[in-house]
């Protein structure tokens, strides 16, 4: 465990950021159950926050959305993979970084879900459904690795 961080039992740490923020960093196997693990945990933690019920709403499906993308089409599915997910408080925003040990993709040539061809399809929502809920999203260069901003602040 690097200087810095505190160990939170078997899957995750919680570490100081230069901003003097608590980052919490949780690693899961790649196991469907994890999705709502991760996603309850992550709720409880923002209890005491005061976020009203619509931006919780939109906190927990994104973030099982991102998870279970990190699992099934990151990791296949391989329990000997890992998903990361590092999340914190930041000048009235809650930001959640969700990565997979997969080889990535290109986000930007994604089919529309609302295209009329698509919309009986029964996948391929959940990253339009990340971006027109959260404030921000970003991927890096890879493409293995979301960084989703909620403004948490009224």
């Amino acid at each position: 465990m690097s200087p810095g961080m505190i160990n939170l039992g078997r899957s995750g740490s919680l570490r100081n950021s230069k901003s003097g923020n608590k980052t919490i960093i949780l690693k899961v196997p790649s196991e469907i159950k994890q999705i709502k693990k991760v996603s309850s945990g992550i709720l409880d933690s923002l209890a005491s926050q005061n976020i009203d019920e619509a931006a919780l709403f939109d906190i927990r499906l994104c973030v099982e959305e991102a998870v279970r993308n990190a699992i099934v089409h990151g990791n296949h599915c391989d329990k000997r993979l890992s998903v990361t997910v590092s999340y914190w408080i930041e000048e009235g925003s809650f930001i959640i970084e969700v990565e997979d040990e997969g080889k990535g993709f290109d986000h930007k040539y994604l089919p529309d879900p609302t295209d009329e061809g698509n919309m009986l399809r029964n996948h391929g929502r959940g990253v339009y459904l990340i971006k027109r809920l959260m404030n921000e999203v970003q991927y890096n260069d890879t493409g293995n690795k979301v960084r989703m901003v909620k403004r948490i602040e009224q």
